[in-house]
């Protein structure tokens, strides 16, 4: 099959002048690399197309492709993710991963929230602050954790995302609402374990590769795996593969937001537990980062006896059973 490839390459927006956290969910050439090399080896020929500027010249040259391997992230807006599979389903081509509607929703964590509420599954309690004047109506037990309702990779989360009084949550709702022109989720703050989920495969076959506690050591930012945290993991967390009865919990409840949410082919589900030790929902990522060394979807998979070759297949499989019906 002929796959095009669809990606927002952090080179390309650092030298047009974006800054170092505005890029920081876009790829590296060695993610492009491995995913090519990992779908040439599956017997597909490639095309890079890049980011949706190039898609849609290419689309309106009369370019076509039997599948896209998409991992545009996009830049702007609730819809940022969406605009790629959006324009794809408008002429008709398939792709990997999750549709537009599931990639609005689960970018803005709120409305995510909303839905597992609804379906009955565990979540803290939530807020959203969208002007200064919502800050007063914040009626939560502290402490509290606040983060932008639809960034990724930790923007925004920083060791004053953990909130212990009213004063502090006026001081970080302004700066985040200032600093990303977007609301802010306010939640209850879990004090248990954090744990990742990794999922592919769609209805009845979706299922857990693997589930890994996200263990912070010294010289982190305590209690939240801060922006900090993530680009410096290697000195301040570790990631431990997890088999227990709660990490077990943890996977059948990402199992349940997986099929509430009607995700496909492959993600993440993120999740803490709450003081009594029962896992919680805190956000999903359904287009999940594919470095083969530093994404968590890929440690996870090393962690339990998956190559990343396997998983891109296993992602490649999926989509292609599921648009053959």
């Amino acid at each position: 099959m002929k796959f095009g490839m669809t990606y927002d390459l952090r080179a390309d927006y650092l030298a047009a002048g974006f800054g170092e956290e505005e890029t920081a969910e876009f790829d590296s050439p060695v993610t492009i690399d491995a995913i090519e090399t990992a779908l040439h080896n599956l017997g597909h020929h490639t095309v890079r197309i890049g980011n949706i500027q190039c898609l849609v010249k290419r689309l309106a040259s009369g370019e076509r492709w039997d599948m896209v391997f998409n991992i545009a992230e996009g830049l702007y807006g609730f819809g940022r993710e969406a605009a790629v599979p959006a324009l794809l389903d408008a002429y008709r081509i398939p792709y990997t991963f999750s549709d537009p509607l599931m990639l609005s929703v689960t970018l803005h964590k709120a409305m995510a929230k909303h839905i597992i509420r609804d379906l009955g599954l565990p979540t803290p309690d939530f807020a959203v602050v969208r002007t200064i004047e919502d800050i007063a109506r914040i009626n939560l037990a502290y402490p509290l954790f606040a983060k932008p309702i639809a960034e990724g990779t930790g923007k925004g989360v920083t060791a004053a995302s953990k909130i212990a009084s009213a004063d502090q949550l006026a001081a970080v709702c302004r700066e985040l609402l200032d600093t990303y022109k977007q609301p802010v989720l306010i939640e209850t703050f879990l004090p248990g374990r954090e744990f990742t989920v990794g999922i592919v495969g769609n209805g009845s076959k979706a299922r857990s590769i693997g589930v890994m506690e996200v263990m912070l050591l010294e010289n982190s930012d305590p209690d939240v795996y801060s922006y900090r945290n993530k680009q410096i993991y290697e000195e301040v967390v570790e990631y431990r593969a997890v088999d227990d009865a709660e990490a077990r919990e943890a996977v059948e409840l990402a199992l349940r937001v997986w099929h509430g949410l009607d995700c496909r082919d492959s993600g993440r589900v993120d999740l803490r537990s709450d003081a009594s030790g029962h896992p919680s929902f805190i956000e999903i990522n359904p287009i999940a980062g594919l470095h083969p060394e530093h994404s968590d979807l890929c440690i996870i998979a090393g962690k339990f006896g998956m190559s990343y070759q396997q998983l891109i297949k296993e992602i490649v499989e999926g989509a292609l059973t599921r648009v053959k019906g």
